[in-house]
């Protein structure tokens, strides 16, 4: 007697051209296995679009940071992107040594340094950005207007469920 297949999101999807997801696959153990792998080959794909080859993805995250949150410390800096001091001194060194990032003394510490980013850096974030956004849109312009509407609703579900 052999045991029935387990019918997962991903397995359905690949299978039917319709998307009709089977209930047993919306069990959270199952969908959480399928998303995650969904997931993460979708950032690893994103991250490919960028506006240059000479940073790497940590480098990138951190200018993003920068151009979003603001000048920080380096500490701040390591704590925000969850790596240890050591790497983000080389990671903002090697920023800096590429006209990306500038240190300057923090003006209510003077032991401090803050690290901003340059026009240059902010112009490296808008093009990876932008390339992303245009390689997004023309994949999901591939899709019908009402498979796009169940990602719109997804979008705002995984924001729920990572805010948590």
């Amino acid at each position: 007697m052999s045991l029935p297949e387990v019918m997962t999101y991903d397995k359905h999807m690949s299978s039917s051209p319709t998307p009709h997801v089977p209930a047993k696959a919306c069990r959270p153990a199952p969908l959480a296995s399928d998303l995650r792998i969904a997931l993460t080959r979708s950032v690893r794909r994103l991250r490919l679009e960028r506006s240059s080859d000479q940073i790497t993805d940590g480098q990138y995250s951190v200018l993003a940071a920068l151009a979003n949150r603001g000048p920080m410390t380096p500490s701040a800096l390591a704590e925000d992107q969850h790596v240890a001091a050591p790497p983000m001194t080389r990671t903002v060194t090697a920023l800096a040594d590429a006209g990306l990032v500038r240190r300057d003394a923090d003006p209510s510490d003077g032991r401090q340094v803050l690290v901003s980013i340059t026009e240059a850096g902010l112009v490296e974030v808008k093009e990876t950005r932008r390339r992303r956004n245009e390689w997004l849109s023309s994949r999901l312009a591939e899709l019908t207007p009402e498979e796009r509407e169940v990602l719109a609703q997804a979008a705002v579900l995984l924001d729920r469920v990572v805010v948590r």
